[in-house]
């Protein structure tokens, strides 16, 4: 059994059947490998996030008196007063009751002759 070891280190590495590779050669298949999760990431994650946001700044934008609305505290109301340089709208709750809320906190609107279109994930 010895010699049979022995005679196995004294044939020294054996060999693979494939060159070695040099560092550019080894590389360009990680570099690729990247490339490739990072365009998986940008078309599930990355594009339709953007796209989402487009869609509910759009619908920000379009906020005007009278609206009904539906904020992400779950508070429906009119908005009755819309500041564009604090980013603020003042909206009805009841008749008596204003609140002012940050215009990012409005979650649906909701148009005459529609249901409240909320903008969520898909």
């Amino acid at each position: 059994m010895l010699n049979i070891v022995n005679l196995i280190y004294a044939m020294g590495n054996v060999p693979q059947g494939t060159a070695p590779q040099d560092g550019a050669q080894a590389f360009m298949p990680t570099l690729i490998m990247f490339a490739l999760i990072f365009v998986i990431f940008y078309f599930l994650l990355i594009r339709p996030q953007i796209k989402q946001q487009k869609k509910h700044q759009e619908m920000l934008s379009s906020l005007k008196k009278g609206d009904k609305v539906l904020t992400a505290g779950g508070i429906y109301g009119v908005v009755v007063g819309i500041s564009d340089r604090d980013n603020i709208v003042v909206i009805r709750i009841d008749e008596n009751t204003k609140v002012e809320v940050a215009k990012s906190y409005i979650i649906g609107v909701k148009r005459e002759g529609q249901e409240v279109v909320i903008e969520q994930n898909k």
